[in-house]
């Protein structure tokens, strides 16, 4: 039996659950009001975040530390290349999007539309809303940058790193918060990204009071 903790609009969550679709794991997902911070929630992660996974007795947490350990317990398919040197550009991609793309963008929109209505915290706060909205411009242009050199953003084969990026972006498509026009190879990408079998449980979330765009489930948007 394998479990995971998550919220459906948490890009941290939704890499893990992209990394067990592709790999083909089946699991039980279950939601968690993970702000409430609850007792049992606590007990099976003190630090009080999702994603949680738990695998027969045992509980894991952080996703990029969960991603790693599912791609050294269920090896195939790949999302770690073997040359040191090109794992250590997707560890590197993936603490951009997790850190501060997260911290730039990420926070700064998703967390500021929707988060803070779910969690009852207040309204969004316009100015960190209009320094998302302008950072994810240099984010955007950097991957463009990337995927001219490469075929996916950390090479030539699609690795973690992608789940990475497209987590976080996949979040954000869900507000209408990115610009697909900006980069056709951005918009290429994650076209890619999107028709992929694994993805299709993430175009599938609802968020009670949050619909998405009419073009979210849409493969040719």
């Amino acid at each position: 039996m394998i479990r995971l903790y998550h919220v459906p609009l948490s890009p941290f969550c939704r890499k893990v659950r992209l990394t067990l679709a592709e790999k083909r794991i089946e699991v039980e997902l279950v939601e968690e009001r993970y702000w409430e911070q609850s007792p049992e929630f606590l007990r099976r992660n003190p630090a009080g975040k999702v994603p949680v996974l738990k695998v027969e007795s045992r509980l894991m947490s952080e996703s990029q530390a969960i991603c790693e350990w599912l791609e050294e317990a269920y090896p195939a398919p790949a999302l770690m290349p073997r040359d040191v040197d090109a794992r250590y550009e997707v560890r590197r991609l993936c603490n951009w999007f997790d850190d501060k793309f997260h911290d730039e963008v990420t926070s700064k929109l998703l967390y500021e539309r929707v988060n803070r209505k779910m969690q009852g915290t207040g309204y969004p706060d316009s100015r960190n809303v209009k320094f998302g909205a302008t950072r994810i411009k240099y984010h955007l242009d950097y991957m463009a940058w990337l995927l001219e050199q490469r075929r996916w953003l950390a090479g030539d084969s699609m690795t973690l790193a992608d789940f990475a990026a497209a987590a976080h972006l996949s979040c954000l498509d869900y507000i209408s918060d990115v610009d697909w026009d900006r980069h056709a190879a951005v918009k290429d990408w994650y076209a890619k990204i999107k028709s992929r079998p694994s993805f299709r449980p993430l175009l599938a979330d609802y968020v009670p009071g949050f619909p998405p765009p009419r073009h979210y489930v849409n493969l040719d948007f």
